[in-house]
């Protein structure tokens, strides 16, 4: 039996979260899937550490606003009905840290995806990338996609921008690329940051490092080219771009200047430190690009 796709998509009724569930319309998703829509109203009293993520009677008595969620859950999930009738779709409330209360839901229904408006209601939220958003980024359990508006376009095809860097996760968000089910005529762009090389390399003493460098450009250039290979098979026009520079700002400019629609973009890189935490990359990138971002994690 086929296992369905399984889509968490956090929902607080702001125009954000509103952009997010048409974004989904231009994320390839399959036309069968089980999606979950969670709101969470944000803890304002001191609740006892064991109301911390349940939906009660008390709680809705306390804060007015639960009842409002629910409406608002509900609504988003009769649009996702529409847009996919096709879906199994049901709606959580809870109350607390929205960022936790979600990451708990994530970690127990185990989707493939999360997915997040850009900002939230807050007004630190109106001023940069949402908080809960910046949270998800940094400590989902699986693939996050942070949705922005799309420039309106009557065409049905999309500019999807891949970033390559040769680390096993961008292998993974071209493999997620592939899957997808994209109209036909879609367009992808695989970008790589590489970086210049300096006369001082040429001394002796620093030659294994211009070797190592050398080598890494040649296995990261033979990796762009089995990826653009798959993707053509896939049915996708494929471009490549490989530019000197810091890849926060060239992939940036990239998505900028080819007006691209999403930048999928794996959750860590190559570097000591990434291999640690969550790629400085991929959270820039999430935080500054004009377009839809997602981020994709290899499952635990």
């Amino acid at each position: 039996m086929t296992t369905l796709m399984k889509i968490l998509i956090a929902y607080d009724g702001s125009e954000c979260a509103d952009i997010a569930l048409d974004d989904l319309l231009r994320a390839g998703l399959p036309s069968k899937a089980e999606a979950k829509v969670v709101s969470v109203a944000e803890q304002v009293v001191p609740f006892p550490a064991t109301f911390g993520m349940v939906e009660t009677d008390f709680v809705e008595s306390l804060l007015p606003e639960f009842a409002n969620l629910k409406e608002q859950t509900e609504f988003a999930s009769s649009k996702l009905k529409v847009a996919f009738p096709e879906w199994k779709v049901m709606t959580v409330v809870g109350v607390g840290s929205p960022s936790s209360f979600i990451i708990n839901q994530a970690d127990e229904w185990k989707p493939d995806l999360v997915v997040v408006g850009s900002h939230g209601r807050s007004a630190i939220g109106r001023l940069f990338l949402g908080s809960v958003s910046l949270k998800l980024v940094h400590d989902s359990p699986c693939s996050v996609r942070i949705a922005r508006r799309h420039a309106e376009t009557e065409s049905d095809r999309v500019k999807l921008l891949l970033a390559i860097d040769g680390s096993r996760d961008s292998e993974e968000a071209a493999r997620e690329v592939v899957v997808r089910q994209w109209p036909i005529g879609s367009e992808v762009r695989l970008v790589n940051a590489t970086w210049g090389y300096s006369p001082a390399l040429s001394s002796s003493s620093l030659q294994p490092i211009a070797q190592w460098m050398a080598k890494e450009k040649a296995r990261i250039g033979a990796m762009m080219g089995r990826v653009e290979e798959e993707l053509r098979a896939a049915g996708f026009t494929v471009t490549s771009v490989v530019k000197e520079g810091d890849a926060k700002t060239v992939l940036l400019d990239e998505a900028e200047a080819w007006k691209a629609d999403c930048i999928f973009i794996g959750s860590k890189g190559t570097s000591p430190i990434e291999r640690l935490m969550v790629g400085s990359v991929s959270s820039a990138v999430a935080t500054h690009a004009p377009c839809s971002v997602e981020i994709v994690r290899r499952p635990r």
